[in-house]
């Protein structure tokens, strides 16, 4: 069984346990998101199509990661006019997996579980690099970092004057004579 879905004014054809990448979407990680807004249903050669939508029919989702998507560049240029412009920019996206459709007298759901891994740690698992800790575990120091001795820091030349001890003094360097100028020179 498979629906059109339209969100963020696109359409999208889905089926249960489809990844799917939209215009960004409200909601934490984890959370379930409904699309009422189904254009058409399909289940094998049936096919019904709304006038807009179909009725009773609804597309559930859960909602894995919001992120930023690739970049663009934008460049304008005036030819011979010296005018050029770059600018960039990133869309924010949601990436979402289709649990179930319902609609038509008939549901269909996936019998998966939602991970969610987001794409930053697949590609970092990808190229063998380390995963980012989570913020909490970075604001507690790790044991090893505390057993760790602390070095001492060299006195600073203020603090040894104050204590009496004599500073070296430094030492002029000599200055340079000016080149004397011959009559044909200017």
């Amino acid at each position: 069984m498979y629906a059109v879905i339209k969100t963020g004014g696109k359409q999208y054809r889905v089926q249960p346990g489809d990844v799917l990448v939209v215009e960004k979407l409200a909601g934490e990680p984890g959370a379930d998101v409904a699309f009422g807004e189904v254009l058409m249903l399909g289940d094998g050669d049936a096919v019904t199509v709304g006038a807009p939508l179909v009725d009773g029919a609804s597309v559930s989702a859960t909602l894995i990661e919001t992120r930023k998507g690739e970049k663009v560049k934008i460049f304008k240029k005036i030819r011979r006019q010296g005018y050029r412009r770059t600018r960039g920019h990133r869309q924010t996206e949601t990436v979402l997996r289709v649990t179930s459709i319902a609609g038509a007298g008939k549901t269909e759901k996936w019998d998966g579980t939602v991970s969610l891994t987001t794409k930053a740690e697949l590609n970092a698992r990808s190229r063998n690099l380390k995963i980012a800790a989570p913020v909490a575990a970075e604001a507690a120091p790790a044991p090893e970092a505390k057993a760790a001795p602390a070095k001492k820091a060299a006195p600073k030349k203020a603090e040894a004057k104050a204590e009496g001890e004599a500073a070296p003094a430094k030492k002029a360097a000599p200055k340079k004579a000016a080149a004397k100028k011959e009559d044909g020179e200017a």
